[in-house]
């Protein structure tokens, strides 16, 4: 919100994906507190194209409706998957093209680094994005993000945005101490390697499973290079499995779960998991708690 408000005016419009975390997990805070209309995209993988950004644009100049003021993409999307970096540029060059500032927010942009092998500045400052949120949260900080403003001159006021927003807390140092020790000797980037390398670990039990005709219904229902699995499965057997592991239902109505692997994430837990997975397909039988 500290970003998106300092690039959009009160009568601006945000355009992003109709699966971007702003419009279906904040609360409906861009409305409530910031008065910024979202402006969404329909995607199947989770990715704005360029021409979705000429589309939404279009509204421009017409006085009766929300103007579009900025464009908001998140990297890892909210399904798993990763922008290369020729599309970040294409969307920057798209955007800027119409007069619109980027927006990319990052709350997993360790992961994104991680999977393209690829510095941040490799898919943030040198292909155009004008702020970055970058979130440590997601990566084993504790209540740490920053807001990095790329271009100073796409944004109006932010120092003011963060404090009027309570985005200013004390002993912020803190905060700003996880930081700096993510970016002091790769921590953050070796953190993410590790999860994202779990989550290949469990993809390949799954894979290895599916192949031996152990998982009859089972499937994936993103590519997703990072640090997580959408897959697909009865919700009987979900259910049960959950017994004994927690997981996130994602789309209940088609069957479908999100699994995250993380910076803590160890082989065991993952191996662990995959059996339990692998029994409850085979018992058909609830999976009790021990």
């Amino acid at each position: 919100m500290v970003a998106l408000t300092a690039l959009t005016p009160r009568w601006g419009a945000v355009i992003t994906t109709d699966t971007a975390h702003i419009a279906t997990s904040e609360g409906a805070a861009p409305e409530q507190i910031s008065g910024i209309k979202l402006l969404t995209a329909p995607t199947a993988d989770g990715k704005l194209t360029p021409d979705q950004i000429i589309e939404k644009a279009a509204a421009r100049g017409d006085p009766q409706r929300a103007q579009p003021s900025a464009v908001s993409i998140t990297q890892v999307t909210e399904l798993g998957t990763v922008y290369a970096v020729d599309e970040i540029a294409a969307i920057c060059e798209t955007a800027h093209h119409v007069g619109l500032p980027v927006h990319l927010d990052g709350s997993r942009l360790w992961n994104a680094a991680a999977a393209l092998g690829e510095s941040f500045r490799a898919f943030t400052t040198d292909v155009g994005v004008d702020v970055l949120s970058l979130g440590a949260t997601k990566n084993g900080a504790l209540g740490s993000e920053a807001v990095v403003v790329i271009d100073p001159d796409r944004v109006a006021g932010i120092e003011y945005v963060r404090k009027a927003a309570a985005q200013l807390p004390s002993k912020m140092r803190f905060l700003s101490a996880q930081l700096e020790a993510m970016f002091t000797d790769d921590l953050g980037l070796r953190n993410a390697r590790h999860a994202n390398a779990m989550t290949r670990r469990l993809r390949t039990h799954l894979e290895a499973a599916m192949a031996d005709g152990a998982l009859p219904g089972f499937g994936f229902a993103q590519d997703s290079p990072a640090n997580a699995i959408f897959a697909t499965l009865p919700t009987d057997i979900a259910d049960a499995i959950r017994e004994k592991i927690h997981f996130h239902d994602w789309a209940r109505e088609r069957g479908e779960v999100r699994w995250m692997t993380s910076w803590d994430t160890t082989p065991a837990d993952v191996d662990q998991f995959a059996e339990i997975i692998r029994q409850q397909f085979a018992s058909g039988s609830p999976v009790r708690r021990g």
